[in-house]
């Protein structure tokens, strides 16, 4: 089988989804474009810019790309969807043997390229670059992404420290993929949980040349609790928890108020009565958030409104595709 995969010609498309990514872009892109030469010939690749609603002059910029290079195609989204959503976009869209999911920014090296391919060639379904370290980050960054991970891992059973979206897919995975009915989605989360055959490629993050990160720490923080909770309801049993601490906060409490009342210590005042009003309220409170975040979760997905919305005059394709889900 292996000796057939490297006979037969192949298709592979590079997905890079971009928001507002106008400075610095084409100099990143015509790297990228330089290292697919040196792929081997059977391989015949190109790239798919999936605009998710920028702002800027990116979709001007692959556009005039795109009328330079055959190898080159832009779907612009009407806006942004998220990350997430351009990802599935890009994968609705290409018709390739294999896909590369990477950033436009290089802090994905393109440099890996020919290595995953031969990865891909031999055999593996995904090939998944993994960050040897994230020095390249602030110190509160890096520990907020270690503690991300190693809380994922706790709930979930799914070691991703140091994952990235930086990842080849063969057909079949992206179509097992494609297949998924949820409509939120962490794609390194659920590549990992399909556990097809994988091989991994460490490399060091290099420092972003231009531009600056679209992740503000809400954003991440929010993307944090969206993958945690699409991937597991254990928080929920956080409730029972805190309601069996809260019983026995309360048992302690009492026994004590009614000691100190048989015993003629009683003190005039509430102060017993305002701790157990505190700690219950806050209780119920924090419950009832995190119950209304999974109904939230459920809403959206009974809503099942599409992933991405395409605005076709601005996109540059070479044939129609297939529409959003």
């Amino acid at each position: 089988m292996t000796a057939q995969k490297r006979q037969t010609p192949r298709k592979l498309t590079l997905i890079i989804p971009v928001y507002n990514e106008a400075d610095g872009l084409r100099r990143h892109l015509d790297e990228i474009l330089r290292q697919l030469e040196a792929l081997p010939a059977s391989v015949g690749a190109g790239l798919l810019i999936v605009d998710d609603g920028s702002t800027d002059a990116t979709p001007e910029i692959v556009q005039t790309l795109c009328q330079q290079r055959r190898d080159v195609a832009l779907l612009v989204l009407n806006r942004n969807f998220g990350k997430e959503a351009a990802i599935v976009a890009g994968l609705d869209h290409s018709d390739a043997d294999a896909v590369v999911v990477m950033d436009s920014d290089l802090q994905h090296p393109p440099a890996l390229l020919p290595k995953m391919v031969e990865l891909w060639l031999g055999g593996a379904d995904v090939v998944e670059a993994v960050k040897v370290s994230r020095n390249t980050r602030s110190g509160p960054y890096r520990y907020l992404a270690n503690a991300f991970y190693r809380l994922f891992d706790a709930l979930t059973g799914l070691d991703l420290h140091n994952h990235c979206d930086y990842k080849l897919l063969d057909r079949k995975v992206i179509e097992a993929y494609r297949s998924l009915p949820e409509r939120s989605r962490f794609f390194r989360g659920l590549v990992s949980w399909m556990h097809f055959p994988a091989a991994q490629i460490p490399f060091e993050e290099p420092a972003r040349e231009a531009g600056e990160s679209k992740w503000s720490a809400l954003r991440l923080l929010k993307l944090s609790w969206d993958s945690i909770s699409s991937f597991t309801a254990l928080p929920l049993q956080l409730v029972t928890l805190l309601g069996g601490v809260t019983f026995l906060v309360s048992l302690l409490l009492g026994a004590k108020a009614l000691y100190d009342k048989l015993s003629g210590q009683a003190l005039d005042g509430f102060t017993t009565v305002i701790l157990l009003l505190l700690i219950i309220g806050s209780v119920l409170m924090f419950s009832l958030g995190l119950l209304g975040s999974y109904v939230a979760r459920i809403y959206d997905e009974i809503k099942a409104r599409p992933h991405y919305l395409v605005d076709r005059g601005r996109s540059r394709l070479p044939d129609e595709g297939e529409g959003g889900q």
